[in-house]
């Protein structure tokens, strides 16, 4: 069964601030499980004056036990992320997707940003579609072991609700880190903002970020 997620939000924030924070998005405090970004390709159509770019986000962290015990092994992923931005129109589309355990959970976001009827701020459109895919085909015996003497049926539902739960706060935790960076952009400007991040300055901010919610999470 393929499940949708739908959901609307709006940054206090210019479209193009807002395009830019998107880009510089990574590393930040509510994102320390991305290790690393690198930017496979970048062109313009010159049919259409469309940027278009591709990259790829290394992320890392541990798995909720209840699919633990289903795929043990995983411990980082690979996440696709390509990015149509119409600066004519004002209008950037992206589309991200995980590369590993593509058969075991597929997790496709679409979002959209466009300005607000209020200039001064930008809509974003996110519709996230996930899927897990076990038992619509065969799979090498690695992979297969995992899940002998569990019902297929209820795998995927497990691993569908927690895609669910996940995809929410990642989703709330995204939106953090992107009004942090929308933040320094207006603070420091663009390259203040480069400039600390290549200098390490994230790590400072990890630091106080941790000092102040270290016991919030602990909880």
């Amino acid at each position: 069964m393929v499940k949708f997620f739908e959901t609307n939000f709006s940054y206090d924030y210019q479209w193009p601030a807002v395009t830019l924070a998107y880009f510089l998005r990574y590393p930040n405090p509510y994102s320390t499980h991305v290790v690393s970004s690198d930017t496979l390709s970048s062109f313009v159509n010159p049919e259409t004056g469309n940027l278009h770019i591709t990259r790829l986000h290394l992320k890392r962290g541990k798995l909720p036990a209840s699919v633990a015990r289903f795929i043990p092994k995983i411990k980082e992923s690979y996440i696709l992320e390509r990015s149509v931005i119409d600066a004519r129109n004002q209008r950037m589309c992206t589309e991200s997707r995980n590369l590993d355990w593509e058969g075991v959970l597929s997790v496709v976001e679409n979002q959209e940003y466009v300005p607000a009827a209020d200039p001064a701020r930008t809509d974003v459109k996110t519709i996230v579609k996930f899927e897990s895919r076990l038992g619509h085909r065969k799979r090498e015996e690695e992979k297969r072991g995992f899940f002998q003497g569990w019902g297929t049926s209820g795998v995927r539902a497990s691993l569908e609700v927690v895609g669910r739960s996940r995809m929410r706060d990642g989703l709330m935790k995204s939106r953090e880190g992107m009004k942090l960076v929308l933040e320094q952009l207006r603070e420091r400007g663009f390259v203040g903002v480069v400039k600390e991040q290549r200098q390490g300055g994230w790590e400072r901010w990890k630091k106080v970020w941790r000092g102040d919610h270290g016991m919030e999470e602990a909880r």
